[in-house]
């Protein structure tokens, strides 16, 4: 075992920066460009995250899968490589169908890599110290998520609220990311042929059971991208939508590293369980104002329930994994968890225009569901560190 500072912390929290950059300049920009530029209903919005998080989660399962017996950083190359080419498909698009196949492919890039690079990350790091491993990397991957935007704001600016000319300005740092995955480095040297694979090492029972719990709150846990689109409805402009994204991911990078490391002293689940509370509060409250600075206010403590979703929840994950199954047990955790998305996008979007309309449904239905598991996580009464 060796310190949490390595080598392979720094470059991938690099690559992280740079490709969580490109993707956060485009995501905010997405949903106008569907429903404004394009001319999509607002279930489309709904429809593309989710297919494209279950496109994700698949992908997950078999490269969690994969990523034990093989070397992970070619894996992660292939993850970051399709995530570049998804962003020049949707910087393409005339019509959203295009859109749709960018975001999947987007998203293959994430499922491929994610898994690999987590076990990459705690490798050789003792568990005490995996939450502030983790919770670094979200920290940096954020850091990313916030410059972003501002970037895109720049390209806005220069090119007249064009989105489609600050969409190609997402493409380059993705591309940069793919780059910086060299500086990885990889130490397992054997790589088995997929087709010899051995069946995935059992995980423990408290692991299954706490997967279970967190994929089963997943189905409340809709997209991103509709939570913008609520902002946008609201009365925020474009820009306004993207500055309001800027300061949720602010928010999101101060926290990741304080959550991981708070959570290697404290219960994992009852950190955990705040991040929820932030979840619920935040998700009613978008719900019933139409006051943009408690809009702005309310996406600053949604960052605390991505934190800790992020940071926690995979170190959590890699504590409670044997050391050679670390792969398989994140696949299986962010590709359940991820798929519960696909389903959550979808009723989300289909039930958008309920009621009050513009989301107020399916946010007070998704804010009430994280405050009850925030209270059972919280006692102990669903699973335990």
């Amino acid at each position: 075992m060796s310190g949490w500072r390595t080598r392979n912390l720094w470059a991938l929290s690099l690559v992280s920066f740079a490709q969580d950059a490109a993707s956060e300049l485009l995501y905010p920009l997405m949903p106008i460009l569907l429903t404004s530029v394009l001319g999509a209903p607002v279930a489309v919005v709904g429809i593309i995250e989710g297919a494209a998080e279950g496109a994700a989660s698949l992908t997950k399962l078999l490269s969690g899968r994969i990523a034990d017996r093989v070397r992970r950083r070619p894996l992660i190359f292939i993850g970051y490589g399709a995530a570049a080419l998804g962003k020049v498909i949707i910087a393409l698009a005339t019509i959203w169908p295009v859109v749709l196949i960018g975001r999947v492919i987007d998203r293959l890039g994430k499922g491929v890599r994610s898994a690999p690079r987590d076990a990459l990350l705690v490798e050789n790091v003792f568990r005490d110290d995996r939450g502030k491993v983790i919770g670094f990397h979200r920290a940096a991957d954020t850091l990313g998520a916030v410059v972003g935007p501002l970037i895109g704001l720049l390209a806005l600016n220069i090119f007249h609220g064009d989105i489609r000319k600050a969409l190609w300005v997402a493409v380059i740092p993705a591309v940069l990311s793919v780059i910086f995955v060299s500086f990885a480095r990889d130490t397992r040297t054997k790589q088995a042929p997929a087709k010899n694979l051995p069946e995935p090492v059992p995980l423990p029972a408290r692991l299954i059971r706490l997967i279970t719990v967190l994929t089963i709150f997943g189905l409340a846990n809709f997209p991103d991208a509709l939570l913008l689109l609520r902002v946008h409805e609201v009365g925020f402009s474009v820009t306004g939508v993207v500055g309001a994204y800027v300061l949720f991911n602010i928010s999101y990078s101060l926290l990741a590293f304080p959550a991981g490391a708070l959570s290697d002293r404290l219960p994992r689940h009852k950190v955990y369980s705040i991040g929820l509370l932030c979840f619920g509060v935040a998700y009613l409250g978008l719900a019933l104002t139409k006051s943009h600075l408690l809009v702005v206010l309310l996406l600053i403590v949604y960052g605390g329930f991505a934190a800790c979703n992020d940071a926690v929840g995979k170190a959590w994950v890699s504590t409670l994994a044997p050391d050679d199954a670390q792969g398989w047990a994140q696949g299986l955790f962010q590709g359940l968890t991820g798929g519960a998305i696909l389903f959550a996008g979808i009723w989300a979007g289909l039930t958008w225009n309920l009621g009050a309309g513009a989301g107020a449904v399916p946010l007070v239905i998704s804010g009430v569901v994280g405050l009850v598991v925030a209270v059972l996580l919280f006692s102990g009464r669903l699973v335990k560190r």
